[in-house]
C-alpha cells in the first residue's frame, strides 16, 4: 500500500502536473499531448494522474484554470498596494497580460492553446476579463476607460510581440490612460 501524502504534498503533486501539462499542450498542441507525455514530464504514473484528473480535457481546463484565475488575487492586491496609478496599473498589466503572454510566446502551439482553452472553459475566460475590468475600473476610475483600455491591450498581441515590445505597448497605453 502506498504511503498517504500531506495535503501540501499533494497540492504541490497537482501544481507539478499542472505545470508539465501546460508545457506539453503549449509545445506539441491539444490534440498530440496524451496522459503519458504529461505522466513522464511531471515525472509520475498514469494511474496516479487519473487519480487527480478524470480525463485529458479536464487537465486541459485545469491548466488554464490554474494558468490564469492564480493571478487574480495579486492583480486585487496590487490595486490598493502603494506606487501612482501608473505604476499599479503597470504591475497588473505584468501580473495578468504580460507574464501570461511570456509563458505562452515562443511555444509550436501557443496559437491554438487560448482557443481551445476558451472553447473547453469559456467561464474562466470571462471570469479573467471580469476580474481585469474591474481592476481596470478602479484604477483608471471608470468603466467606459477600463472597457477601451482592455480592448486596447487585447489588440496589442496579434502581432506575437516579443514580450520587451508588448511591455513597452502597454506602458504607451497606460502614458494616454493615466494622465
Amino acid at each position: 500500500m502506498a504511503p498517504k501524502i500531506t495535503p501540501e504534498e499533494a497540492e504541490q503533486r497537482r501544481d507539478r502536473v499542472l505545470l508539465a501539462a501546460r508545457w506539453c499542450f503549449l509545445n506539441f498542441g491539444y490534440s498530440k499531448t496524451s496522459l503519458d507525455d504529461i505522466a513522464k514530464r511531471a515525472n509520475i504514473s498514469r494511474t496516479l494522474l487519473y487519480k487527480t484528473f478524470t480525463d485529458k480535457e479536464d487537465i486541459y481546463t485545469a491548466v488554464f484554470r490554474h494558468w490564469l484565475a492564480s493571478r487574480h488575487p495579486t492583480a486585487r492586491e496590487v490595486v490598493s498596494g502603494k506606487g501612482t496609478p501608473q505604476e499599479r496599473l503597470l504591475q497588473v498589466c505584468r501580473i495578468m497580460i504580460i507574464e501570461p503572454w511570456a509563458d505562452m510566446i515562443g511555444a509550436p502551439m501557443a496559437g491554438e492553446f487560448y482557443g481551445v482553452c476558451e472553447r473547453l472553459d469559456p467561464e474562466i475566460v470571462s471570469l479573467h476579463r471580469r476580474v481585469a475590468l474591474d481592476i481596470f475600473e478602479a484604477l483608471l476610475g471608470d468603466k467606459v476607460s477600463a472597457e477601451i483600455f482592455l480592448l486596447a491591450v487585447e489588440g496589442q498581441v496579434g502581432d506575437k510581440p516579443a514580450v520587451r515590445e508588448l511591455e513597452a505597448r502597454i506602458c504607451f497605453l497606460i502614458s494616454r490612460f493615466c494622465r
